[in-house]
This record gives C-alpha cells, structure tokens and sequence, in this order.
C-alpha cells in the first residue's frame, strides 16, 4: 500500500470534522492506519497540524503496572493502548496527568486537562476524561471501535452503572490501594454506533487505510447516559453468554 502523506491525513481529518483550534481525545490502532509517511509519529504530527496551533490533542496514556508506583515522567503506558500514545506521550512538550490511569495531551489546553484531582474510579467526573468533555472535545476512533471509547467509563458512571470490580493501585509510598471499578469486557459499547448514527451524531470516513469515527464528547455522554438510566446493566453480557469479565461485572452488584 502507498503511504498517507501528512497533507492527505490533515485534509481526511478536516473533511471528517475535527475542528481547528478544538479538543481531540484520539484513540488508535497505527496497524489500521499504516502506512503513514514519518510512522507514527508522522501521524501525531498530522493530528497536530489538523487542530492547528490554537487546538490540544490528548491520548489515553495509562500504565499497567498496578503493583510499581505511576511516574508520569517513565512509567510506560499499557501495552494494548498501542504504539501512538506510546510515543505521544514521550514528545516535547506534552504532558502527562499524574494519575496511574493517565491522560496525556499537548496545546493551550492540555495542563487544564491533565492537571485536574485524583478521583476513582479513574473516568470519575472531574477526570482528565470529563475535562475533555467539559472542554468541549472531539473524539477520534481511529481504527478502533467503541469498546477503546474511555468516554464512555464516564457514561457509565453519570448514568448510575451499579457494576464496580475490584481494582488496586500501589501509591508513592508503596501502599496498595483498592478500589472499585466500572469494568467489563467494553464489547457492548459498540451499541452507541447504533445510538450515535440513530441521531446523525456520528462523522465516518476514512483516515489513512483505517475507518475513522468522530463524535461530539457531549452527545457520547448525552445519548449513553440515556440509554444507561434505562438500563444500568445495557452494557453487559447476559449472564448466559459466558462472559467472566461481565459476569464479575454482575456480581459485585448488591
């Protein structure tokens, strides 16, 4: 396959919507997007340069390692977030939140962003994540369906999903910390491209070689949080379909 210039890749992204100037929470699969002229970090300047100078890019930037102390300055991001936020996280000028379930970002507002309170669940209101959504940010499925969508932790949590696993954390000092987690499997979410296209709320197209989407945070947040008051528990497996992620989802509930 030809690579994507860095020209293609800023005018696919201008055409599917993402704004000059805006707040762009990208999740990515650079396997999907691939080739792109300068790798990934060709693409991370694509995105920068289709935001423009007044725009802030963001990335989920979170850590693995439950059982070590986060240092935002060198503790590698998880693995499965892929090799973008990988790299986003490590370029001048971006900053990293302190918290183990990280939020990188670089523009005007990105210390706002990342600077906000330690909460847990870690998608809590007042999150890195909320902060984009009260920013009014886009955000960017590159390649990626919904079930990577971080958002909508916080849909979750603003609709009243009962379901909390148990999580933990090892703080500065060495503690370890437990606490509960809206967590499942995250393969139901892929309901909201039916709720999001049901309302014309969602931009498609393509990116690179990957299918794109792109969706307003606030009608994420608007139209998850609906259908999650109808039924807390839309989210998740039935009990029969033999999902253990979702069926200790269920169980936690009391």
């Amino acid at each position: 396959m030809q690579s994507t210039t860095c020209d293609e890749l800023v005018a696919q992204l201008r055409a599917l919507g993402v704004r000059e100037g805006g707040v762009l929470l990208v999740h990515s699969s650079y396997r999907a997007v691939r080739p792109v002229a300068g790798g990934p970090i060709g693409l991370i300047a694509a995105l920068r340069e289709a935001l423009g100078p007044e725009g802030t890019l963001a990335m989920p930037s979170a850590t693995g390692e439950d059982d070590q102390p986060f240092d935002p300055a060198a503790t590698p991001n998880r693995e499965d977030l892929g090799i973008v936020p990988a790299l986003f996280w490590q370029q001048p000028g971006v900053v990293r939140s302190a918290h183990f379930d990280a939020v990188a970002a670089i523009g005007p507002k990105a210390e706002w962003i990342t600077g906000g309170p330690f909460v847990l669940p870690p998608t809590a209101p007042g999150s890195a994540i909320d902060r984009i959504r009260e920013a009014g940010g886009q955000i960017l499925l590159l390649g990626v369906g919904h079930d990577a969508n971080t958002m909508l932790h916080l849909a979750e949590l603003i609709g009243g999903a009962p379901y909390r696993s148990d999580f933990h954390y090892t703080a500065a000092d060495g503690t370890r910390v437990h606490y509960g987690e809206n967590d499942s499997c995250c393969e139901n979410f892929a309901l909201a491209d039916d709720w999001l296209r049901a309302e014309g709320r969602q931009r498609e197209g393509r990116v690179g070689h990957a299918e794109a989407r792109l969706i307003e945070a606030a009608d994420l947040i608007r139209v998850a949080v609906a259908r999650i008051a109808a039924d807390p528990l839309v989210f998740l497996h039935g009990s029969a379909e033999g999902c253990e992620e979702c069926d200790e989802a269920r169980a936690s509930i009391r």
